[in-house]
């Protein structure tokens, strides 16, 4: 009675005889919970402190969610699923908030990186100031890796530098050995010279070190030129700019970048929210809105008539087909499927070495300009949607036909109706009940057939005088992708995103547009 009054059903607490039960795995489960939220707090820690708040904050959400669920007695069944869910959460839910939040974000060229980091990088610029003194130099370096450098300035006079030491090479002639060919020493006491075949792969090391001391520190600046160079720019955290050293201009924080009052901008610029910045480029910036306007027109155009031609054909093959006395149906069944089974990139590429003005068959011998016209290219393209397209609706129109009652037909006969009519009122309307739905879903998949549109002219050609890269075939999706990473004129993630966000809610239209027809759909189905 003691061990039952001490439960709570459906709570955390379990009866004290099903944990004795259970001990061995719940301490299993309570090791592997403790694990993963070690790892959870490191690998967060790391995140936020690399200035990724967004993602850390969404892995110690996922993680936390993992734990109440494996803790609560009342949870079991989602045990099963949590890991899917995390999966998802991490790798769809979170893309999503963040191309949400880059929207409204300058992030792209020149605002890449973290502020942290963008002043880190900064800082590292030097400059050599008038009374720096420049030397040619050659490398030394001892067994456990530490260099040092053999200077001579201007003036010939010769140094030794190493890390905090800068004397000249009269206090350490007795530790030097015999000159090469160049007049230096093959090695100064456990330093050897390295070979100048080696110096060119050290570099990158050697300029990330100073030599001498931390006062009057010695640079690599090139492969043969070092300096005593100072740092140039210094960040003012109250005035949130850098100062140049050298004549004190300031660099204020102008919508993430340090800009002089002339308008100069120090690299790399860190990302800043801008609001609808992004959203009001689209609509009132000409040389972007008009590509924009076109692109979107063509895709709605690219999506509804891929649907309209590949489903009128697939129609027409599947009712001549359907007719059981046909000598060989079965097999022409089969032969009309091939191009669905044939991978679409294969195809596309095919179709398009056919056009080819040079080589193709038929664009050696017909050429409007398959590829340079933008009126061609879009016949180009819906030809070969049209190809790859048609054994689709083929396969769910044949599906759907066998559906439909014979004595409805029968009875239509009877009445009178000749076969144009019984197609019109019997068959389309029927047909559309099934088929409906998949329609409107394959608009949706062409409005973001990105595979077609890349492979056949890269959304070519250019709209001439587009501030953004964009083509007379690029329907949104690519024109998206070309925006974020292809553009040739520097990548524009947050315009990008504000892009990929319309296109979001067109499809989501379109899919609740799909719902509200397929219900209409089927009482439409009940006056048949």
């Amino acid at each position: 009675m003691a061990a039952k009054s001490a439960s709570k059903e459906g709570g955390v607490i379990a009866p004290l005889s099903s944990l004795a039960d259970n001990m061995p795995r719940l301490i299993l489960r309570l090791v592997l919970l403790m694990v993963l939220d070690a790892w959870a707090i490191v690998f967060t820690f790391q995140l936020i402190r690399d200035g990724d708040t967004a993602f850390g904050v969404a892995l110690a959400l996922v993680v936390l969610a993992i734990n109440v669920v494996f803790l609560r007695t009342d949870a079991v069944p989602l045990r099963w699923v949590a890991p899917a869910l995390a999966f998802m959460a991490m790798m769809h839910i979170y893309p999503v908030m963040f191309t949400v939040y880059t929207a409204f974000t300058n992030f792209g060229d020149g605002h890449l990186v973290e502020k942290p980091l963008a002043i880190e990088q900064i800082e590292k610029q030097t400059y050599i100031p008038e009374s720096g003194v420049t030397y040619s130099w050659t490398v030394f370096q001892t067994p456990s890796g530490e260099f040092g450098l053999w200077l001579v300035d201007e003036d010939g006079n010769t140094f030794w530098a190493s890390a905090g030491v800068l004397i000249p090479v009269s206090e350490i002639a007795e530790s030097q050995g015999e000159l090469s060919e160049d007049g230096v020493p093959t090695f100064i006491g456990e330093y050897q010279q390295v070979p100048k075949n080696r110096r060119l792969v050290l570099l990158g090391d050697l300029e990330k070190a100073s030599f001498g001391p931390e006062e009057a520190a010695i640079s690599i600046l090139s492969g043969s030129k070092a300096a005593q160079a100072e740092q140039r720019f210094v960040y003012d955290e109250e005035l949130d700019a850098m100062i140049d050293q050298t004549d004190g201009t300031v660099y204020a924080n102008i919508d993430g970048a340090f800009t002089s009052e002339e308008g100069t901008k120090l690299i790399p610029g860190f990302p800043v929210t801008v609001g609808l910045l992004n959203f009001k480029r689209i609509l009132t910036n000409p040389a972007i809105r008009g590509p924009f306007t076109l692109i979107s027109a063509w895709t709605f155009a690219y999506a509804f008539v891929s649907v309209i031609i590949t489903f009128s054909l697939g129609l027409f093959l599947a009712i001549i087909l359907n007719d059981p006395d046909l000598p060989a149906r079965r097999l022409t069944r089969v032969l009309m499927i091939v191009p669905y089974a044939i991978p679409a990139f294969i195809s596309v590429l095919i179709w398009k070495g056919m056009f080819n003005p040079i080589l193709g068959p038929i664009g050696s011998a017909w050429n409007p300009g398959w590829f340079s016209s933008p009126y061609w290219a879009k016949v180009g393209i819906l030809i070969i949607q049209l190809w790859l397209g048609f054994p689709y609706m083929f396969l769910i129109v044949t599906g759907a036909l066998q559906g439909i009652p014979s004595d409805i037909y029968e009875a239509a006969r009877v009445d009178g109706a000749g076969g144009i009519y019984r197609f019109w009122r019997i068959t389309l309307p029927l047909l559309l009940i099934s088929v409906g739905p998949l329609l409107i879903g394959s608009f949706a998949f062409n409005f973001n057939n990105f595979t077609i549109i890349d492979l056949y002219n890269e959304g070519g050609p250019p709209i001439a005088g587009a501030a953004t890269p964009a083509g007379h075939t690029d329907i949104m999706i690519s024109y998206t992708f070309r925006l974020a990473f292809a553009g040739g004129r520097g990548a524009d993630y947050g315009l990008a995103s504000a892009v990929a966000i319309i296109i979001f809610i067109i499809v989501a239209a379109i899919t609740l547009f799909n719902f509200r027809y397929t219900g209409m759909l089927e009482e439409a189905s009940e006056n048949v």
